[in-house]
């Protein structure tokens, strides 16, 4: 069985992030005797620093155990460094991106990876993408989008136009919402998170970037958020509004298709539904491994879409 979605930060990050502890505000804070400490970047998303994220050979013996013959591991969201300049986030993606290449290299086809880019500066991100691929990686993980601007802006053009020449995999991986409104109880992941990729994904389905870039396979973090479950609403549109339908050469839930969608939803209803919705060749397994709110061990019901996202 393989993990689409599980994350890892090799020893060379935490080496350079405490190297650069300083310039990124990165504090390890003590919040509680049981749990290790977390870690905090610019005052932001502290996230619990748990063995499993940071020591290979307890990460790869979890996997074992849990029946995961093939892992493809991406960075962490909270450390996309999108908030600094781009040279930093630049020099984080390198020495991340080729961490996770070396031990690809040295896995014996038990590992794949997903690279980091600096989406703050798209331009950048194309080098980025070139190099990670170059190594061996598979693609990237980033975030919605950027200081407002959606994925489907021209400013981030020139990043699909390489994702889309290198036929690359983009896993769409959002961070906690930060819309005040959810600032209690969980909320900012327990909806925020799936809230974030909705966003997301309807707005490249509506701006006809499936079909721009159509050699992309662009992966749906958790189900594809909220949208699979109100695209009858986006037909309605469509039917009904010229806004909604004249960039697009179908109706919005044929586009559905054109997605990937990694199988964390918690609930088989859920997942019964996006298989006949999208098709079970479109969805992969995934565990969000290691974070508290992960589907752990992987669901193995609906693994079809392995060969055709992964090519193996």
């Amino acid at each position: 069985m393989h993990d689409f979605h599980t994350h890892f930060v090799p020893e060379d990050v935490i080496t350079w992030i405490k190297d650069n502890k300083k310039t990124l505000q990165a504090k390890w804070i003590h919040k509680d005797p049981a749990k290790e400490d977390f870690l905090s970047i610019n005052d932001k998303w502290a996230f619990e620093l748990k063995y499993e994220f940071i020591h290979a050979n307890l990460y790869l013996d979890q996997m074992n155990s849990a029946g995961v013959t093939h892992a493809v591991i991406s960075p962490i969201p909270q450390l996309f460094l999108y908030d600094f300049p781009a040279e930093i986030t630049s020099e984080l993606c390198s020495v991340y991106n080729n961490s996770l290449a070396n031990w690809v290299e040295s896995s014996r086809g038990q590992l794949s990876a997903l690279a980091t880019v600096s989406l703050n500066n798209p331009t950048q991100a194309v080098h980025d993408l070139k190099d990670a691929m170059r190594q061996g990686l598979k693609g990237a993980i980033i975030g919605p989008g950027l200081n407002g601007q959606l994925l489907s802006n021209p400013h981030f053009s020139p990043f699909w136009e390489e994702a889309n020449s290198q036929e690359a995999i983009i896993f769409i991986h959002p961070l906690l919402s930060e819309d005040p409104r959810l600032k209690q109880r969980m909320m900012p992941n327990l909806i925020g998170v799936p809230w974030e990729t909705t966003i997301c994904a309807t707005d490249i389905l509506l701006s006809g970037l499936l079909d721009q870039y159509s050699k992309v396979k662009i992966l749906l973090a958790h189900g594809g958020g909220f949208l699979p479950y109100q695209i009858g609403r986006l037909n309605k549109g469509y039917e009904q509004w010229p806004l909604v339908s004249n960039n697009l050469n179908k109706q919005p839930i044929e586009y559905l298709r054109d997605f990937w969608y990694d199988n964390v939803l918690w609930n088989s209803s859920s997942l019964e539904y996006l298989a006949k919705t999208v098709g079970e060749d479109r969805i992969v397994p995934g565990s969000d491994f290691p974070f508290d709110l992960s589907a752990w061990p992987p669901e193995k019901k609906f693994s079809k879409g392995t060969t055709a996202l992964l090519g193996k």
